[in-house]
Parts: C-alpha cells; structure tokens; sequence
C-alpha cells in the first residue's frame, strides 16, 4: 500500500499542463479496429465504482471480478480489488458488437474513454521515481495526427482524473481488507492460495469477494464465468 500512496503523491504533484503537451505530441486518433477491446492487446477493462453503478443498472450480467485475485484467507476465500468487464470467447469485449463497434459507447467507462493514455510510475536514470506516459505502443490507431491544445488539455485531465481514482480505489481496497481481516480474525496463508487456486484452475467455483462502493460482495465464480 505504500507504493500506492507514493505514487497517488506523484501523481498529484505532475502538472496537468506537462501532461497536455505529451498528449498533443503522440496524437493518437482512433481508427475503430476494435483491437483495444480483445485480450490481444488488454489484459481486462477495470470498472470503477461510478462505472459498476452505471452498467450493473442496465446490464447486471456482465461483470466479473477483476483478475488477478490478491489475496486469500485461511478458509478459502478469494480477495480481489474490482469488477472487470466479461469477455466472450475469452478474448472480446462483451460490449463489442459484430460490426466492431461498442455497444455502450456513450456510457463506456472511463478507462475507455482516456485509453490508449495512460501515467505509471518508473525510476528515471538517477533512481527518483516519476509519472511516465504510455500510450498503446503503436499497436492500433493513428499516431502523430494534430490535436487543438483545449482537445489534449481535456485527454490529459480526464486521464489524471482515472489514475488517480484508479489508486485511490486500490488503497482504499487494502485498508477495507486490512480492517476485515483483523476484525474476523483471519490470515492470509500462502498455501491455502495455492490450493484454491488450484481448484479454480481445475473448473471448479471458488468464492470471491469483491471490493465495490465501500464493502465486499461475495460471489461464486469458475473460469467459465471469469473468461
């Protein structure tokens, strides 16, 4: 947790103008491949707690809990930080539809709409540690292509405003399960982790909780419902 802290500090401390300028540098414009929404360019779609409010409403059957499960308890139980979006076929976007087009494309969430942007914390040459830009690796899009400053001054806040929601949500996580676990007595043991991962691995349900708007929820998943 402290590593997330210390970045969450960085990260507010990068001026969002910096930012802006990097934006406008890389360009990126967005040719509707549909690539973006496949596991063969991202891992997982992570919802936020605005984004899970807003599609459980309409569409309660497309979440899962967010891969990879961080911890575990002495009975069995599986901890995980979020939701992610289901996949079909294990690899697309539910909400991707047969002409590659989103279905929910004006209530995506707000990973969607900030991606390929995206800040992550790395050692410069001297060691000190700073916000450093990525930005989809040239793997889907245009790149390069002109941006208005008041376009990229939008990308770039909406992209902090993510990131730093993003950490916010992945502390508050780990103190809600700090506090759960000394309140319920329980331990995290390595080998009941591996064990439950086993079964899970083999197709059988494992139970999960799930960190969302402040609490956990309990779900019963196997990889059919995860992938």
């Amino acid at each position: 947790m402290s590593g997330l802290k210390e970045e969450r500090e960085l990260l507010e401390e990068y001026p969002v103008e910096e930012y802006a300028e990097i934006v406008c540098e890389t360009g990126f414009s967005c040719t509707c491949c549909g690539r973006c929404c496949t596991k063969a360019v991202n891992d997982h779609v992570f919802l936020l707690d605005d984004d899970v409010r807003r599609i459980r409403e309409a569409h309660p059957d497309v979440m899962v809990p967010a891969p990879y499960f961080e911890a575990c308890d002495q009975n069995g139980r599986f901890f995980v930080s979020g939701y992610a979006l289901k996949t079909r076929d294990g690899n697309i976007c539910t909400f991707l539809n047969e002409s590659g087009r989103c279905r929910i494309y004006a209530d995506r969430p707000l990973i969607c709409r900030v991606y390929p942007y995206m800040l992550h914390q790395e050692a410069d040459a001297s060691g000190d540690l700073r916000v450093c830009h990525i930005s989809g690796l040239n793997t889907h899009g245009e790149y390069n292509t002109p941006m208005t400053p008041e376009e990229a001054s939008a990308v770039a806040e909406e992209t902090m405003r993510y990131e730093k929601e993003y950490l916010d949500h992945q502390i508050q996580f780990f103190r809600a399960l700090i506090a759960l676990f000394e309140k319920d007595g329980l331990r995290y043991v390595r080998r009941t982790y591996d064990l439950a991962m086993q079964d899970f691995c083999r197709g059988e349900a494992v139970p999960v909780m799930v960190y969302c708007n402040g609490q956990f929820e309990e779900m019963s998943v196997s990889p059919p419902d995860m992938y």
